[in-house]
């Protein structure tokens, strides 16, 4: 088991037990006090466990070796998890938007108590606790599906807050639990629009980021300065593996065996440095 899958286990296994912990309790407060914002964020808490669990899945399914009908590995399972955490959260935000919504229809308000307050604000806490935990962890072994679930994570602390602050203002207006509830459901909407979109991005592919382009020609012109031009550059993710392609420009009384050489200088070192593995086709300028 490499490093990374050890990681993005570790950390969702953690995601899960303080999920399961915070929803009971949310819950309870909840229903002791009649509160649709309460129930909602409760249910978008035991959300997340859902969603780790299919971090679990995909970095199982990630995990696997190399075969003949997937040379490149599974690493894009990852990205299907991500996918489908997404599809959860979306479904989970409108399902409360509508109660939410009825809920100010037919006036019904909530009787908060210490409890819920107590029970809100130690969510907050931890909710943010594992969100910067993820968000490390998906940084440091470049996992999407980690990334997503830290920011459910930190959404599920800015709701249980604004949680908190409801129960402040609960005294001044009937209606405040209704509001919470429908701010809270367009924030887990807006949030599946956003991972939906960044997760499909991944597997439709997306381009060499700029930055990265800059440090590579940088690192091809310090390893050889006869480089003419480098160029059309594609990039090609499978979850912490990445096939990296580009064309760089020789001039063209060069031998084939010099060439050749350079080429591998430079695909080693975009291995050592960016943990790519790279392929390059060198031509002559009057080619490219």
């Amino acid at each position: 088991m490499t490093k990374s899958k050890k990681t993005g286990l570790a950390v969702g296994w953690v995601s899960i037990i303080v999920n399961l912990f915070l929803f009971i309790f949310k819950l309870w407060a909840g229903v002791v006090s009649g509160s649709v914002a309460m129930i909602a964020d409760a249910w978008h808490t035991v959300s997340d466990s859902v969603t780790s669990a299919a971090v679990l899945v995909g970095f199982w399914v990630s995990g696997k070796s190399a075969d003949e009908e997937h040379p490149f590995g599974h690493g894009r399972a990852e990205n299907i998890a991500a996918i489908a955490i997404s599809v959860i959260i979306g479904i989970i935000g409108f399902n409360f938007l509508i109660k939410s919504i009825g809920n100010i229809l037919e006036f019904r308000e909530a009787n908060y108590g210490v409890f819920g307050l107590v029970v809100f604000a130690s969510a907050a806490f931890l909710k943010e606790v594992m969100a910067r935990v993820s968000k490390w962890a998906g940084n440091k072994i470049n996992s999407n599906s980690l990334k997503a679930d830290g920011c459910h994570h930190r959404i599920d602390a800015a709701t249980s807050f604004l949680v908190v602050l409801g129960i402040f203002l609960s005294g001044r207006f009937w209606w405040i639990d209704g509001l919470m509830g429908i701010v809270i459901s367009g924030a887990v909407i807006y949030a599946s629009y956003e991972l939906l979109k960044d997760s499909s991005d991944s597997i439709l592919g997306r381009k060499l980021s700029p930055d990265i382009e800059k440090k590579i020609r940088k690192t091809v012109a310090e390893i050889a300065p006869e480089i003419k031009k480098v160029n059309h550059f594609h990039i090609h993710r499978y979850g912490d593996h990445s096939e990296l392609t580009f064309h760089i420009s020789l001039p063209g009384d060069m031998s084939l065996e010099d060439a050749h050489k350079i080429a591998d200088k430079i695909e080693k070192e975009i291995r050592r440095k960016y943990k790519y593995e790279a392929t390059i086709h060198a031509g002559p300028l009057s080619d490219h």
